[in-house]
């Protein structure tokens, strides 16, 4: 019984396989679409319709597989009534039986229909199996064009609220100025109006007394009286020959022209060419990199590889400002930086320098992704007459470049890039940070960065953060990352990456380091604080649903998470598992209200110090939200500001407060009454931001507006 299934399973197998092998071109091989009707697999009441299916009509010879009653699911040769098809027609491609090979497929070579049936099974098996193969491949694919759209979408989204904001400024600056002018101008029409009014209120005084005094003088002589005339002479003879001889202000002494001279042609045209897209279509599937420096060096001796972008169809690109970043890795796993150079033609050039000979991995990577061939491997050689390093060489060791360093760039910590995007630029002063030499002694220690996206570069960077384990830790706004430094400007490490997922940064604006190591973010754009390890791994986000724009964090002695909502004008307080302790502030500008609060500051008391932006002061409150104290007031005098925002609290309680619109730095005590300021005349501050006391007790304040952090001495 059991056998008698086992076989009539395989002839339905046999039957199946038959109806799926469809005639036609496949790869080189012929398939044959055969119908049969498989009686022996159905029920006694489908026999009938079974035997009644007629085959596809076609131009060439197909036998007709039918059921023979009482042979289960045998093919029957419909050429040949009652005869089984057990055989294969090599020639014709189709099922065949004994008399068939004997009549007219006689000079046809054949085989057995079973091992045909299998060799196709196996055939059609390992297609299936190739096809699933790809699957990874594809679902790979669809997550990196997720995530691709998903970063457009992102970039679009930003770029779309920097285009609003930089016009809102322009608008802006555009009004003050319009005023500044109007207010010029009823100045200028004042002063003029009131130096003609006063003339002419003075001329028509002195003709209204001519003329009265002259009709008093007729009258007399008209009279003929002799007593009158005497009385009048005597009265008004001496007044007369007064305003005869008095001298007028005859000639105007102001003059009435007001004119406007506004270059608006110049300003239209810079406005009508104000503000570029900049993209590429470069792909990194097509983009090639070629030259020497691909597969070998010498030591000591520069390396240059030239990376040319094409677009998806292999087409050249013909602009830059595409995203770059290349990668030098030793055997022992450290990595060395090199400098790319945007040709603004889309051709770029990789140049490194390294300093030991081995083998070594050079990446080159566009938009993130592995350009064709990358990794490259490459080998590094002695010269031949083992010459000591060229001038190039020791000038990139004289940088700070470590062994298997690049030139011109420090290669201190594993796991760092060279990355570009535009035009050449200088060396960063990150990699040797210095005391600067000033012409003013100021308290100046040093300053770090520029404007950019590689290490130790920004683009609008905000919160400043320090640790008792002496890093220095800044939110760089733009470039969707914070960045790590040392208490002396050595670059450590940074992370980051762009987007609205949670782990993902989209404009960090503030920073701090919880008492765990924990490193905590505030992301104005995604609406949430993100908690990361102090090696950078995402743990969790808190706020999400709550906050409305989070711009300063701070913690507290309790290990609470303070959070400073620029947009809702309150003060979070969360627990690190994200639960809600209190909130306090409300928009307007009473004692515990806001007006675009900003950053946040913890005292030894526990209390919590707010800078209020658009209040211009600075507000304390105890841990559960009442209020304190206030200081401050709009000016440019000492204790005034023009929109603090950084703050922070030395060991003596002493409020340390960045005033952002006259760009300087003022301390107070705990009281809110002036003490000093930090001298920074050498190097003027503009635009600071968040603020710090590092773990050797100086000041470490965001410079924004000129994209790099300094750090200031602090006597305490």
């Amino acid at each position: 019984m059991e056998a008698r299934f086992h076989h009539r399973v395989k002839n339905i197998k046999v039957a199946l396989m038959l109806q799926l092998l469809k005639c036609g071109e496949n790869g080189g091989q012929r398939l044959c679409f055969l119908r049969p009707c498989i009686v022996g697999a159905v029920s006694s009441s489908n026999r009938m319709e079974a035997q009644q299916a007629s085959p596809d009509s076609s131009s060439e010879e197909c036998t007709v597989l039918e059921a023979l009653p009482g042979k289960g699911t045998a093919l029957i040769c419909s050429q040949h009534k009652g005869k089984v098809s057990a055989l294969y027609c090599l020639a014709c491609e189709n099922p065949v039986c004994e008399d068939c090979v004997n009549e007219e497929h006689a000079e046809h070579p054949t085989d057995s229909l079973e091992n045909i049936v299998d060799q196709q099974l196996a055939a059609l098996q390992d297609r299936v199996d190739s096809a699933k193969n790809r699957l990874p491949q594809i679902r790979e694919a669809v997550q990196s064009l997720r995530d691709i759209l998903q970063q457009l979408n992102s970039q679009r989204s930003s770029i779309e609220e920097d285009i609003h904001s930089s016009f809102s400024e322009l608008h802006k600056t555009l009004d003050t100025r319009k005023s500044v002018l109007l207010m010029e101008l009823e100045v200028t029409y004042g002063l003029k109006q009131k130096v003609l009014q006063a003339q002419l209120d003075t001329v028509l005084q002195e003709e209204a007394a001519i003329n009265y005094n002259c009709g008093l003088t007729c009258e007399a002589l008209d009279s003929g009286n002799k007593a009158v005339v005497m009385q009048t002479h005597k009265d008004v003879g001496e007044r007369l020959s007064d305003l005869a001889s008095q001298g007028l202000p005859l000639q105007p002494e102001e003059n009435d022209q007001l004119d406007l001279m506004m270059e608006i042609e110049g300003l239209r045209k810079s406005i009508h060419n104000l503000g570029t897209i900049v993209t590429t279509n470069a792909v990194a599937s097509q983009t090639e990199a070629s030259g020497e420096g691909l597969e070998q060096c010498v030591v000591g001796q520069p390396a240059t590889v030239i990376i040319t972008t094409r677009d998806k169809s292999g087409g050249l690109c013909k602009t830059g400002n595409a995203i770059i970043s290349a990668e030098v890795c030793t055997p022992d796993g450290s990595v060395a930086d090199g400098e790319v150079v945007d040709h603004k033609n889309g051709t770029y050039e990789f140049q490194y320098t390294v300093k030991k000979e081995g083998n070594f991995s050079l990446a080159l990577r566009l938009y993130d992704q592995h350009i064709k061939g990358s990794p490259f491997q490459l080998k590094v050689t002695c010269s031949p007459d083992d010459s000591p390093p060229t001038t190039t060489a020791a000038n990139a060791a004289s940088t700070g470049s470590s062994d298997g360093g690049a030139r011109k760039r420090s290669a201190k910590s594993p796991g760092s890039r060279s990355r570009q995007k535009g035009v050449r630029r200088g060396g960063s002063l990150f990699s040797t940070p210095k005391k600067k030499v000033n012409p003013i002694e100021d308290d100046l220690i040093f300053r770090i960065g520029t404007k950019g996206r590689n290490k130790g570069e920004f683009t609008n960077l905000q919160g400043v953060a320090a640790c008792s384990e002496g890093k220095i830790l800044i939110a760089d706004s733009n470039n969707q990352c914070v960045q790590i430094f040392s208490n002396t400007g050595e670059f450590q490490s940074r992370f980051g990456v762009r987007g609205r997922s949670p782990g993902q940064l989209q404009r960090p604006t503030g920073v701090a380091v919880h008492p765990n190591g924990d490193i905590i973010i505030a992301d104005y754009d995604n609406k949430w604080v993100s908690i990361f390890s102090s090696e950078g791994k995402y743990k969790a986000k808190l706020g999400s649903g709550r906050l409305m724009g989070p711009k300063g964090v701070s913690v507290d002695q309790n290990g609470h998470v303070i959070v400073v909502d620029n947009k809702a004008c309150t003060v979070f307080i969360f627990q690190p598992s994200g639960k809600l302790v209190t909130k306090f502030g409300s928009r307007g500008n009473g004692d515990r209200q806001f007006a675009g609060p900003h950053f946040a500051a913890v005292n030894n008391n526990n209390e919590i110090i707010i800078t209020d932006f658009h209040n211009h002061s600075v507000k304390v409150f105890n841990a559960d939200g009442e209020f304190l104290l206030k200081f401050g007031s709009n000016g440019e005098g000492n204790g005034q500001f023009n929109a603090p925002t950084g703050v922070a609290v030395d060991v003596n309680g002493n409020i340390i407060v960045a005033d952002w619109g006259n760009s300087r730095i003022q301390v107070f005590d705990g009281s809110g009454s002036f003490l000093s300021y930090i001298n920074t005349a050498a190097d003027p501050l503009y635009g600071p931001q968040g603020l710090a006391l590092t773990s050797d007790g100086h000041v470490v304040v965001a410079d924004s507006g000129n994209h790099c952090f300094k750090v200031y001495r602090y006597l305490q």
